[in-house]
């Protein structure tokens, strides 16, 4: 755990106003994460803190990439992310349950924001792992199997026309008024 101490913001020493902070996540951050869905990936993240006095507002801006395989051809990639999120944290003796916003103590004098950064990131993963790699210098598609995916799917289609043309009960039904 203490490699997320890192993550550790001392905010009880710090004056109202905007504090920025730069993190860099590399692969033994995700290993902290029971079951984490990604297991490789670096990311850059501008993390600013507004210190008001009822409430932390924190923006986490947060930019890089995994290493998965491409869900459309197989091949491994580094897949892009990128996202900007908000967190209120307000200051509380008793937590409610809202969901947008976060409780601590007043008197709390440091704030953990790994978790945050960990929920962020996989939130902005895309639910399918594929991306415009043509606008790539070297492309990393496995080409081979998309044209055999191409190819799969037109001969899938024209046998569904096929079938469609010769099987069909409307065809018979449609018949049906003319006699």
């Amino acid at each position: 755990m203490s490699h997320l101490r890192q993550f550790t913001i001392p905010i009880q020493g710090l004056k109202t106003g905007i504090h920025e902070y730069d993190f860099l996540i590399g692969n033994e951050f995700f290993t902290h994460f029971e079951d984490s869905p990604i297991e490789q990936g670096t990311f850059k993240v501008k993390f600013l803190i507004d210190i008001r006095e009822d409430m932390l507002v924190l923006t986490f801006d947060i930019d890089g990439s995994i290493k998965t395989d491409c869900d459309r051809c197989l091949a491994a990639i580094n897949l892009p992310i990128e996202s900007q999120e908000d967190l209120i944290i307000k200051y509380a003796e008793e937590a409610d349950d809202e969901v947008d916003i976060v409780y601590i103590e007043k008197g709390a004098a440091e704030l953990n924001v790994a978790t945050y950064l960990y929920e962020y990131i996989c939130l902005a993963m895309p639910v399918a792992n594929i991306y415009d790699c043509e606008e790539e210098e070297e492309n990393v598609c496995d080409l081979k199997m998309l044209d055999y995916l191409d190819n799969k799917t037109t001969e899938e289609s024209e046998e569904k026309k096929e079938d469609k043309s010769s099987n069909s009960p409307w065809d018979e039904l449609k018949n049906f008024n003319k006699n």
